[in-house]
């Protein structure tokens, strides 16, 4: 089998919002790949096997058909973009609203999510599922006050937004989504933040973003 017929693979977990972030750019870019379950409550990724795969024992992890590996599911997304960036740009012409793109991924990817992933919280209180709860329901919601203001800012209207920046779906609309999710997961009340929920609520009625969610996975409970 040569590298033009061989699939990538995708190692990665139903809930995981940066994987569901990759999941929505393959979408995108009409790449047709093999999925690979990690189970992050069974600990499968700190399996030997896994490790050889990501030596930093995180998902996801995305093996291109030649067998070079990326991880960092922005990392990946951006690769995407990169490789075919005639199929859904997922980035704007516009330096500007470029730049606010990148703004709101690293709002969100590099602000809000690590705050709140499971790791990090077991860490800090690993007896204590409810302070686990209280941690990131509090510093989701501080994080999501302050990207709903800079929406604001932006000219984004309530009741009809439907993109984080622009007209289009972008990078901003794949990391967003995610953790509107983990929002919900830990009791945010997301009516508090009506530019958010109205873009959320609009891209979930779009193919991509329904077949990509958490509960239509293959590893998803049934």
């Amino acid at each position: 089998m040569t590298d033009e017929t061989k699939k990538s693979v995708l190692y990665g977990y139903f809930r995981s919002s940066a994987t569901w972030r990759v999941r929505l750019a393959l979408a995108y870019k009409k790449v047709d790949y093999d999925y690979r379950p990690i189970n992050l409550l069974k600990q499968e990724q700190r399996s030997e096997e896994f490790e050889k795969v990501n030596p930093s024992k995180k998902i996801p992890a995305y093996i291109l058909p030649d067998g070079k590996v990326l991880t960092q599911s922005m990392a990946i997304v951006d690769y995407l973009e990169d490789t075919y960036p005639d199929k859904n740009p997922l980035l704007p012409k516009d330096p500007y609203e470029r730049a606010l793109v990148r703004e709101v991924v690293n709002e969100i990817a590099c602000d809000i999510h690590p705050i709140q992933n499971p790791g990090l919280m077991a860490e800090i209180f690993p007896d204590n599922v409810e302070k686990r709860n209280e941690w990131a329901h509090t510093h989701i919601a501080r994080g999501l006050k302050a990207l709903e203001s800079k929406l604001a800012a932006s000219g984004k209207d309530p009741k009809e937004a439907q993109y984080c920046v622009g007209n289009s779906v972008t990078m901003a609309d794949l990391v967003l989504v995610p953790q509107y999710y983990n929002g919900r997961r830990f009791s945010v009340d997301m009516s508090e933040y009506p530019i958010i929920d109205s873009i959320f609520k609009h891209l979930m009625t779009l193919p991509e973003f329904k077949a990509t969610a958490p509960e239509n996975q293959p590893d998803a409970p049934q």
